[in-house]
């Protein structure tokens, strides 16, 4: 067995055994959190934890790691609830191109965008997508994040869309980090099917789904709702299809254009909604009392330059949000949360706690962990993160341009 005891925490952050699954509204601004803590692990899984004052003598110190954490932070780990971290090939030509003035539709338009990461992979074998993603996952891990849901969907074919699927269960059998697999066969319509759609989506529903349900390469299903793309009514039926294999929805809504597609994924019982750069009074209504969560991408706005998604409206509300990264390479081409975080505070007027909230609670909702993630309480396995010595939680979104995580203490196996 191995144990570790961090000691003399400046302060233990989202810490207790009353924590709700999800946040919502006014209650994002608050934290719980000791002062001068200490926390316990035993392969993992929490212990004991408390104010210094309170820790009794250790009776037994065999394989005990003990890690001083004067003047540091100690919180749940980051979970990015929505990520396509397994791609061919990088796109920065067409960051150049949106320098020159070309909009994400007109990129897409001429052979850019998702399709071209699909040309991309189709040309790129297994192997190589593995050792891709594994890389990038090494990366992220470094900034903080101890769980990520990663998507198919550059694949759009049987045989593409099967092989990022397996990428992503080779994934989930290796890597350290909990995975969670999304399949997002309905990303875009293929060249080939650009004249019948229908033919595409009855390639989805007839072919590629029973495959991943035999196989059991996917968690959730995945549709892009937006004009050129999927109408809502196409959305009902893949996802309807999804249902069921049992597959829960977690879906691309409102990045362009408020097309219905919110209160449609609610009625199919959706884990969550994502993007929402655009939203309606009529989709917060929907939303108010749904179990499904916004999941909202700021880095992708950065990157293209498109709105903000307008979370203090959606938080004054009363409705939870939740944060992710949105990695990808087209349109997000970064897996940092700790980018995330800033950028939730100065573009998304959220507070630091309200960022946290939607990095840990909500966003382990978001993915379906909330029985082991996103918050320290006796028995769970909840990765942790430890700061460097910083002087107070608003420094990290704060200060950008660092990366202020030291350790990632990862369980000795996820569930």
């Amino acid at each position: 067995m191995s144990k570790i005891l961090i000691k003399n925490i400046k302060k233990l952050f989202q810490v207790g055994e009353e924590i709700p699954e999800i946040i919502r509204g006014e209650a994002m601004k608050t934290i719980p959190f000791i002062e001068n803590a200490y926390l316990a692990l035993e392969d993992g899984v929490i212990v004991d934890y408390g104010n210094m004052e309170n820790l009794e003598g250790i009776s037994d110190w065999r394989n005990l790691e003990v890690i001083d954490a004067t003047g540091k932070f100690v919180f749940p780990a980051f979970c990015d609830a929505h990520s396509h971290l397994v791609f061919a090939k990088s796109r920065e030509e067409e960051f150049v191109d949106r320098i020159n003035g070309l909009s994400y539709e007109e990129i897409a338009l001429k052979g850019g965008g998702i399709l071209n990461s699909a040309k991309k992979l189709a040309e790129t074998n297994e192997e190589e997508l593995y050792q891709g993603a594994l890389k990038r996952l090494s990366k992220v891990m470094e900034t903080g994040t101890g769980a990520i849901e990663i998507k198919s969907g550059y694949g759009l074919s049987v045989e593409a869309e099967l092989k990022m699927l397996r990428v992503i269960k080779r994934l989930k059998e290796n890597a350290p980090v909990e995975i969670k697999s999304t399949f997002l066969g309905a990303h875009a319509v293929p060249l080939e099917f650009k004249d019948n759609k229908k033919a595409y989506i009855n390639l989805i529903i007839d072919e590629m789904l029973p495959q991943i349900a035999d196989q059991h390469l996917a968690d959730f299903i995945d549709v892009f709702c937006e004009k050129n793309y999927f109408t809502k009514e196409e959305m009902q039926q893949i996802l309807d299809a999804g249902l069921k294999y049992g597959l829960q929805a977690k879906v691309h809504v409102n990045q362009f254009n408020v097309l219905g597609g919110v209160k449609a994924a609610v009625e199919l019982n959706a884990r969550s909604v994502d993007h929402l750069e655009y939203i309606s009074d009529a989709d917060i209504e929907a939303l108010m009392n749904s179990t499904c969560i916004p999941t909202l991408l700021p880095s992708c706005s950065y990157f293209l330059g498109i709105p903000y998604a307008d979370a203090r409206k959606m938080i004054d509300s009363g409705l939870p949000v939740a944060l992710a990264s949105d990695y990808n390479p087209g349109s997000t081409p970064s897996g940092n949360l700790g980018f995330v975080w800033s950028l939730a505070c100065v573009k998304l007027k959220m507070t630091p706690e309200e960022a946290l909230n939607a990095l840990t609670v909500n966003a382990a909702y978001a993915m379906g962990l909330s029985h082991s993630h996103g918050k320290i309480a006796l028995g769970r396995k909840s990765p942790i993160l430890i700061t460097k010595e910083i002087p107070n939680l608003s420094y990290i979104p704060y200060a950008f341009g660092e990366n202020h995580i030291e350790r990632l203490i990862l369980p000795k196996s996820h569930s």
